[in-house]
């Protein structure tokens, strides 16, 4: 996404369905796919998952494409406007504490609403999965950090955004908030641990490594080509 890359989703899609694996497992891959794909607009910006979200849906096969949700699960309401802002405190709080109010205070100092808008909008709207879901794809709290860790490492530049992205995965860890994600205690943990740190981050590099064929991130190129 961060690449801004299409054929590699589609590749990427390939490569997690197997011809044996059921259909059912099919959807479900292209479903979590796509909502990486949505969270993505939270370091990304919205262009690029527009890119990316509308070439995954049309390079899938028919049969799959016709199963995916077509209900919108985000939409505010006066009745559920309070719990999406709590839902971004508790996802923010649990990230960067014991730092949350500081932080907050930093961006505001920048301007009024920069907070207000990362924390309603992004954390709330968009990084928190959505309360009682039961269409489309949840990511979970480890898979939302890891999320933010892959997006801005394959930028660069943004360097402290990884450094707090990745101490907020292993924050998921030590509050709890990982434990209603479908990985298991052991998986979550290698993650969350130096080993699996590591392994994410060099993924991410190996990733755009190949992809730009050795020209690295795409992300903010010096000379745009329009």
């Amino acid at each position: 996404m961060t690449m801004n890359s299409p054929a590699s989703l589609t590749a990427l899609y390939e490569t997690a369905t197997t011809s044996e694996s059921a259909e059912l497992t099919h959807v479900q891959t292209a479903e979590l796919m796509r909502e990486v794909g949505l969270k993505c607009i939270s370091f990304n910006g919205i262009p690029r998952t527009i890119n990316c979200l509308n070439a995954f849906k049309a390079s899938l096969p028919s049969s799959i494409a016709s199963q995916l949700s077509t209900t919108p699960t985000r939409t505010p309401s006066p009745k559920n406007i309070s719990d999406i802002s709590s839902r971004g405190k508790g996802l923010w709080d649990s990230i960067y504490r014991p730092f949350e109010v500081k932080l907050y205070e930093k961006l505001a100092d920048s301007h009024p609403d920069l907070p207000v808008h990362i924390l309603h909008a992004n954390y709330g709207a968009l990084l928190s999965d959505p309360a009682g879901r039961t269409t489309g794809a949840n990511l979970g709290r480890i898979g939302t950090s890891i999320v933010a860790i892959a997006c801005l490492r394959a930028q660069t530049g943004v360097g402290p955004q990884v450094v707090s992205h990745v101490f907020g995965l292993r924050k998921a860890l030590e509050d709890g908030t990982w434990e209603q994600d479908v990985e298991g205690e052991e998986g979550a943990r290698w993650l969350a641990g130096e080993e699996g740190n590591d392994w994410i981050l060099r993924s991410v590099d190996e990733i755009v490594e190949k992809i730009s064929e050795g020209l690295g991130s795409n992300f903010a190129p010096g000379k745009a080509n329009l």
